[in-house]
């Protein structure tokens, strides 16, 4: 009687390390299952070129992804990342056709979006706004800014030199925008893991209350957030810019809801405190893999904003029931 009471025990416990397993993967299980099909109804899908496309695309939404994961899990929200992207990139493509050397223009697009991103932080931190309200009303600014000083007109033929390699160009057959990538998911997995920065951010998220309570300047670590998820924005524009060889004023419309859906089929909890950077890497793949996939059946782009809008809703549902 002793011993069966034993294996059932086991079991139990071995069923429950199964089942927390498979919760906690079921990001990457879904994106292995995604990939099976797609590649079971399209030859091209698993082909190595089209591996690295689809790489190279998720770059963009990547980066800015990245940077919504750690407002995120700070228990804010930052909808001016497209806004940031367009007017960043417009600054940049005005100063090289003006004659500024590309490493300037790009240095000075990258400030610009840190200190876009700090502007935020201050109207979320000092100024006490929502951070939907705050940065709502910066996503609209910036928008019309970069229309006003553009005339809605884009800025093109920026030539090769950096600013081509930086989109276009690649190394060892690897694109240099997957390099980028890389870079800084493993740059935000030793921040969120491996320092007192990113202890803070999730303390901050967590509980904001007992951060202040336990000596962590929650105002000026919302700022740098805030400020990071600036400079990956501007960063996705540089790159975008550099792809087409144009920076376009209506650039980056809608990117903030990929990326916040990014972050959300990763696992990340919209209430902060909870989530995971390779979680995020993974949500960034699942939308990059199943865009490249409808393509190549020849969905209807509609279609597709709806496909990735109803992900979005089972993933909420999900972790609220969690």
């Amino acid at each position: 009687m002793m011993a069966k009471q034993q294996n059932q025990s086991s079991s139990s416990k071995a069923f429950s390390v199964v089942k927390r397993f498979l919760i906690r993967n079921i990001p990457f299980i879904g994106l292995i299952i995604l990939m099976v099909v797609l590649g079971f109804n399209s030859r091209a899908f698993l082909t190595p070129y089209n591996q690295l496309s689809i790489l190279r695309q998720a770059s963009i939404n990547g980066l800015i992804a990245f940077g919504m994961m750690a407002v995120i899990l700070s228990s804010g929200i930052d909808l001016s990342v497209g806004s940031t992207l367009a007017f960043t990139s417009m600054i940049m493509a005005q100063m090289i056709i003006s004659g500024f050397p590309a490493w300037v223009a790009i240095l000075a697009a990258l400030v610009l979006g840190a200190i876009i991103g700090a502007f935020n932080g201050l109207l979320i931190s000092r100024g006490k706004l929502q951070p939907m309200i705050a940065t709502l009303s910066t996503m609209m600014v910036f928008r019309g800014v970069t229309l006003y000083i553009s005339n809605g007109v884009p800025v093109s033929k920026l030539g090769e030199g950096l600013i081509g390699f930086i989109g276009r160009g690649s190394f060892i057959g690897i694109p240099t925008p997957v390099y980028i990538l890389v870079f800084v998911f493993l740059f935000f997995y030793f921040i969120l893991n491996r320092t007192v920065f990113g202890k803070r951010i999730y303390a901050i998220g967590g509980n904001v209350k007992a951060a202040r309570l336990s000596g962590i300047q929650v105002e000026r670590n919302q700022i740098y957030v805030y400020m990071i998820s600036g400079i990956l924005a501007a960063l996705a524009g540089i790159i975008l810019t550099s792809r087409i060889d144009s920076a376009v004023p209506t650039a980056g419309l809608s990117y903030e809801m990929n990326a916040i859906a990014a972050c959300v089929i990763g696992g990340a909890s919209l209430t902060g405190g909870r989530g995971r950077i390779t979680g995020t890497f993974i949500g960034i793949m699942i939308i990059a893999v199943l865009m490249n996939g409808l393509n190549m059946l020849g969905t209807s782009a509609y279609l597709q904003q709806i496909i990735t809008g109803g992900i979005i809703i089972a993933a909420v549902i999900f972790d609220r029931k969690k």
